[in-house]
């Protein structure tokens, strides 16, 4: 009797029963990848195709300017140089969502849309990283780097000479034997927030949709996880003990 009355307590139920089999879940994560994957690529045309290459465009006064940045590095410019391991973490992290998914009831609404925000912050700059590409010229004495597209035609033996990248706009000529020229894939950010606190920038660095995905969804997954865990805690404390009489 007592073997039959765990096979059965054993058995999947509708509300444990994987996120994988469910319709909605689905759809939720699916749609939400869908979208601001959408999104992401599309902002960042537009705000390349509208913006000027100097310009800083106004949108919300004194708190948010479109401002547009080749950042060769990671989430707000970290790791510069690194391109090969943020492609690698960046398939790992697909993976990681999609076990989750995986492994999640279909009950958990808001842990897929999470999941669903991160694949698609992941998957917009994983797709600049393996397809938008620009020419980084960096002063081999200063170490100090300038990103954008070489142009032949203004080039000489002696100077090189690159522009803003994707309009070759404010063109900038460069000795050839103080720098070094290297075609780097790259993220396309055009989001700066301008608030500045005791005269120092409150969030200096210039970021895009897929950046602001991939930060909510992982805030938003966290508060599941923590959730999670209290209530555990509290099926826990509130199980009375087999052993005690």
């Amino acid at each position: 009797m007592t073997d039959a009355h765990d096979a059965n307590h054993r058995l999947p139920t509708a509300q444990t029963r994987s996120a994988f089999f469910d319709t909605g879940s689905h759809l939720r994560l699916w749609i939400v990848a869908t979208l601001g994957l959408v999104f992401d690529l599309w902002s960042k045309a537009w705000a390349f195709d509208t913006i000027g290459p100097t310009e800083s465009r106004e949108f919300i006064p004194n708190v948010l300017v479109f401002q547009r940045s080749l950042n060769p590095g990671a989430l707000f410019g970290m790791g510069k140089g690194m391109t090969s391991v943020f492609i690698g973490a960046s398939f790992f992290a697909l993976g990681f969502v999609l076990f989750l998914f995986i492994s999640s009831t279909k009950n958990r609404r808001s842990l897929h849309i999470a999941l669903g925000m991160i694949l698609a912050g992941s998957l917009g700059n994983l797709y600049d990283r393996s397809f938008v590409l620009a020419d980084q010229v960096t002063n081999v004495e200063t170490q100090q780097s300038y990103i954008g597209l070489v142009i032949e035609e203004k080039s000489t033996d002696r100077h090189l000479t690159i522009g803003t990248a994707f309009d070759r706009q404010a063109p900038r000529t460069f000795r050839r034997d103080r720098i070094k020229v290297t075609r780097t894939p790259v993220v396309r950010d055009f989001l700066h927030f301008t608030p500045k606190f005791s005269g120092r920038p409150v969030w200096p660095w210039v970021f895009n949709i897929a950046d602001s995905l991939l930060v909510a969804g992982v805030i938003l997954l966290l508060i599941n996880f923590w959730f999670e865990r209290r209530m555990i805690t509290e099926t826990s404390d509130a199980t009375p003990n087999e052993d005690s009489p």
